[in-house]
């Protein structure tokens, strides 16, 4: 059945700095800072919240129906989409912006000087999907501000369920207006800091926020995530990940398990667990769509991370 995927689709250019940034930013001139690195690794990576969460469910079974608004560049990223067989019916290319585009670039501690241009996803309001027929579940995801509020009350007005994850895009939005999403939404997820900001700016406390919606799911990195659920909480442990290589995009292949266990009405546990385990599989690669899973091993993986059995599907 077909799930519409709405967020963003990017090109993630990574390029790793050979030494420490903090080498060569002095404290007392960062009013005044003029630097350049020499980055002799780089890498492009398909990505964006959407782009990822749809490569995820796609390799899950299931069948994403991608919603991004890009630009001129977009052909190499339609092709791939294409080869893999995910649907592009609400992919909207205007030819006078660029497709979203993060430059990432990391040091050997890790740390991360990032710019993002949001190029068309700006003009994401315009984009329609009431055109595309049988869609039973939707995710929004960060994408322009005014298309993220346009598609939860269209979502809503079409009797479409939808996860509400705003992610990055958490600081765009007021409290009134988080409480209108809230409003709107059949689910939220968000990570622990999130889940504190959207309190604060509400006025609500967690458990609140959690009474407004069917379910609210709150990921805390390597402690696992904890799921509140018609009046209880779901503790889910940690799947054990193969290597940390690289975060980027954990948080969306968590979300398409959130998805296809909700489409699939499996319990919030099994849920859960099955997102759990999708991120940790995702750490062990890098990049936010390199890699890659059966069904077989996928069940196998569940095994031995869970001692139980997934639902056949």
């Amino acid at each position: 059945m077909p799930v519409l995927i709405c967020g963003s689709v990017a090109y993630d250019t990574i390029m790793v700095f050979p030494d420490r940034f903090k080498h060569h930013i002095l404290p007392d001139k960062v009013h005044m800072l003029s630097v350049s690195f020499l980055v002799p690794e780089m890498r492009r990576e398909f990505g964006g919240c959407a782009g990822n969460i749809g490569y995820n469910l796609h390799l899950l079974g299931g069948e994403p129906i991608i919603m991004a608004t890009v630009g001129q560049d977009f052909a190499p990223y339609a092709e791939r989409l294409s080869k893999l067989g995910i649907r592009q019916d609400c992919v909207r290319v205007l030819p006078d912006q660029f497709t979203p585009q993060c430059f990432i670039t990391t040091d050997l501690d890790d740390n991360q000087i990032t710019a993002f241009h949001p190029g068309a996803m700006s003009r994401s309001n315009d984009n329609r999907f009431d055109h595309v027929a049988g869609i039973t579940l939707a995710i929004i995801g960060p994408d322009g501000r005014d298309g993220m509020l346009a598609r939860a009350r269209e979502l809503k007005a079409a009797g479409i369920p939808f996860i509400f994850d705003p992610g990055q895009a958490m600081p765009l939005f007021s409290g009134p207006e988080l409480l209108e999403f809230l409003a709107n939404a059949d689910y939220l997820a968000v990570n622990d800091y999130e889940a504190a900001l959207m309190a604060e700016k509400t006025g609500k406390s967690l458990t609140e926020i959690a009474g407004m919606v069917r379910a609210a799911i709150v990921t805390r990195g390597g402690e696992g995530s904890t799921i509140y659920a018609d009046g209880q909480e779901h503790t889910i442990p940690p799947a054990k990940a193969a290597a940390e290589l690289d975060p980027t995009g954990c948080g969306d292949a968590y979300r398409a398990g959130l998805l296809f266990g909700i489409e699939r009405g499996w319990d919030w546990p099994t849920t859960g667990r099955l997102a759990s385990l999708l991120g940790a599989i995702k750490i062990a690669s890098r990049g936010g769509q390199n890699h890659q899973f059966t069904r077989a091993s996928l069940t196998e993986a569940y095994r031995q991370a869970f001692g139980s059995e997934l639902p056949t599907w």
